[in-house]
Order: structure tokens, then C-alpha cells, then sequence
């Protein structure tokens, strides 16, 4: 529950498949990729190309759906199996926002302030958790069942929002398939 890379200091809202693009285009961002056969666990609002595996859109999600229903289709596992191994970020960011109230709170401050305040509390976040000290934060947010926001029902495209493009298109079938892939095999062998 630790976070290996920040981008602080946008100014107004930039939407995070951007920031990533950015990140990903600017050399000295240093952005760490995933080695060439790993990926990152990713939400819908990024491409699902090489070293990012997003969920499959318009398809049940959230890991409350399934305690109600179990998953049906193939899409559905995948969905619902990405959900519980991507649940560990949802709960960081929990933590975080938790122990730092004030990352809700920080328009009355300058840019520069509000980019410094940010760095400071991922740090802070970090350090404890990689310290191992006692905290209440982290022993909530540890617990297995800890309730989180999930949000909408189901992974929707956003009409506001721009299709994510970074990554070259054969780059993108390649996960698709890949993804594909891994949804059949967790319905042939009924995982999850």
C-alpha cells in the first residue's frame, strides 16, 4: 500500500489517462514501466495497452455487485477477479485520504503550495507504511473486508472524457487479446 510515482502540480482538472500520457511522453518523468511481460492493474480511464490492463467497460465492476451476485460471463470474472487485486490501491488512497484531510481542502492555497502539501503527505503515507509503524490507519484499511466508495455500478465510458491513446494500436490489441485471454481461462477453470 505504498505509492512508487507522483504527479503533483497540475493546474485545474486533468483527467489521470492524461497525466499518465504526459508522464509517459516526458523523459524526465522517469515514469518506472512494468518489465516487457508484467503490467499494471489500471481503471477504466486509462488504455488497455502494453504494461496496463484495464477492466473491460460497460461490464459489472465493483466488487459490491458481485457480493450481491456472483459473476455470470466471462467479462464478468475478469472484471470481478481485476476488482480484488486493483482493491489494494482504492484502499492506499483510503488511507491517504484518511490520515490527510486536508488533500480535500487545499484550493484557498497556491498551486506551488498545493503541489508541496501533496508530495509531503504521499511521503509521509509512505514512510509509515514502509517503516512498519503502528497506525490505526493502515489496521483499518488492512482488514479484508473494510468497506470502500466504489461509485457507479458498472465501468462506464465517460462522454466528457476522451478515449485514453497512449500506446501504439497494435500495443493495445495485443492486451485485448491478452485480456481475453486470462477471461476465458478464469471461466473455463471457474476461478472466482
Amino acid at each position: 500500500m505504498v505509492f512508487t510515482f507522483l504527479v503533483a502540480g497540475w493546474e485545474g482538472i486533468a483527467y489521470d489517462s492524461r497525466i499518465l500520457s504526459e508522464s509517459l511522453s516526458n523523459a524526465n518523468a522517469q515514469f518506472p514501466l512494468p518489465p516487457p511481460d508484467k503490467y499494471y492493474l489500471c481503471d477504466a480511464a486509462y488504455a488497455n495497452t502494453r504494461g496496463f490492463m484495464a477492466p473491460y467497460r460497460n461490464v459489472r465492476y465493483w466488487l459490491g455487485d458481485f457480493r450481491r451476485n456472483r459473476a455470470l460471463t466471462d467479462k464478468e470474472k475478469f472484471n470481478h477477479g481485476h476488482a480484488k487485486l486493483r482493491n489494494v490501491i482504492e484502499r492506499a488512497y483510503g488511507v491517504l485520504k484518511a490520515r490527510f484531510p486536508i488533500l480535500k481542502r487545499m484550493t484557498p492555497f497556491s498551486l506551488l503550495t498545493q503541489r508541496n502539501v501533496t508530495i509531503a503527505c504521499f511521503a509521509l503515507h509512505n514512510f509509515i507504511r514502509k517503516e512498519g509503524l503502528s497506525d490505526e490507519f493502515f489496521d483499518e484499511y488492512d482488514q479484508p473486508n473494510v468497506r470502500l466508495q466504489d461509485g457507479d455500478e458498472h465501468v462506464q465510458d465517460h462522454g466528457d472524457e476522451q478515449e485514453p491513446r497512449h500506446g501504439s494500436s497494435e500495443d493495445r490489441q495485443f492486451m485485448s487479446q491478452l485480456r481475453d485471454q486470462i477471461a476465458q481461462q478464469l471461466m473455463q477453470n471457474n476461478v472466482l
